[in-house]
């Protein structure tokens, strides 16, 4: 069975409410009626269900009786979220209108579902910016419990008769921490290694990657990620990790080798943790685009309660591998 078959099959089992704040866009709609139909999760979308019903007419696409909508205007959810954000938010200057407002807004409704357990997950960001969904999830769901650090992760699938490797990869961050330092950096390879292992079942291997393999060069941002490496033996020697190293020595064992990198990964890394987001974001893009593996993300961890962003330009069927890695995310926090 193929990762994300596992992953599908996973939330199928687990069963999971998830809600859909962007109940206008025409991705998200055909995701959450595929979604229902297949009995990936229960899905709430928010909005008003003849608004919803009509715009899914239009689109040839038929509302099931199976998915929940919520109105932010007359949901009788809305007084106990309403006085909810204003519970989160009064320390920051919000006053009961504001909270009154701002609540209704869908993503803030939809995170604020989660937060009181009215929905163990929340899917958005296909018109919503990074910057508005993270905040969100942030402010209103906040981190779990012993972190403070919120990271993300593309979940890379390389499936295609062309990979060299197939299998399911972790590439870290590119869409969040903009600038780790050691200590950071050591935190979301940690993280990275919970998701792995949540939505695999495969033993984590780390590489820290750098722009030299194990001192084969001297620069302060090859000494940040050797001091992370340090930090993170300390702290989890229990898990399987190397750096500073290249790419390569992380992916193929005879440059592993010949580098002097053959252990403890021996070139057969599943988690590759960039030292910030620049070469994150550059690499996951690359891999997709160039490479050909599928991109599943930007997937969130170090919340309280899953909260995932889309991006823009998803098509609906990444909205679907949304929804099941979200599902599959719940109870599984660190």
């Amino acid at each position: 069975m193929k990762p994300l078959e596992k992953i599908m099959a996973a939330a199928k089992r687990l069963n999971k409410k998830i809600v859909l704040p962007e109940a206008d866009d025409p991705r998200i709609l055909e995701a959450a009626c595929k979604a229902a139909g297949m009995g990936l999760a229960r899905i709430v979308l928010v909005g008003n269900r003849e608004t919803i019903s009509a715009r899914c007419a239009q689109l040839g696409l038929s509302l099931p009786e199976a998915i929940e909508t919520e109105d932010p205007q007359n949901s009788p959810l809305l007084s106990e979220l309403v006085a909810l954000y204003f519970r989160l938010r009064k320390h920051k200057g919000i006053t009961e209108e504001d909270a009154a407002r701002i609540a209704r807004e869908p993503h803030v409704f939809a995170a604020l579902m989660v937060k009181a357990d009215h929905a163990d997950g929340t899917v958005g960001g296909a018109h919503h910016s990074t910057a508005d969904m993270v905040r969100t999830a942030i402010q209103v769901i906040g981190p779990a419990p012993g972190t403070r650090l919120v990271s993300s992760f593309f979940l890379m699938l390389m499936e295609a008769d062309h990979h060299p490797k197939k299998g399911a990869f972790i590439f870290c961050d590119p869409a969040l921490v903009v600038d780790p330092n050691p200590g950071e950096l050591s935190k979301i390879a940690i993280a990275a290694a919970h998701s792995f292992d949540v939505l695999t079942g495969e033993t984590p291997k780390i590489a820290m990657l750098s722009f030299a393999t194990r001192g084969s060069a001297s620069h302060p941002s090859v000494d940040k990620v050797e001091a992370a490496v340090k930090l993170l033996k300390l702290n989890r020697p229990d898990l399987l990790v190397d750096g500073p190293m290249q790419f390569d020595a992380a992916f193929v064992p005879e440059i592993a080798a010949a580098k002097g990198a053959g252990e403890p990964l021996g070139g057969e890394a599943n988690i590759f943790i960039f030292p910030n987001l620049e070469a994150g974001n550059i690499g996951y893009k690359i891999a997709e685009r160039i490479g050909g593996a599928t991109a599943v993300g930007p997937v969130l961890q170090g919340l309280a309660k899953p909260a995932n962003d889309l991006s823009r330009g998803c098509s609906a069927e990444d909205v679907l591998d949304m929804i099941a890695v979200t599902a599959c995310q719940v109870d599984a926090h660190l």
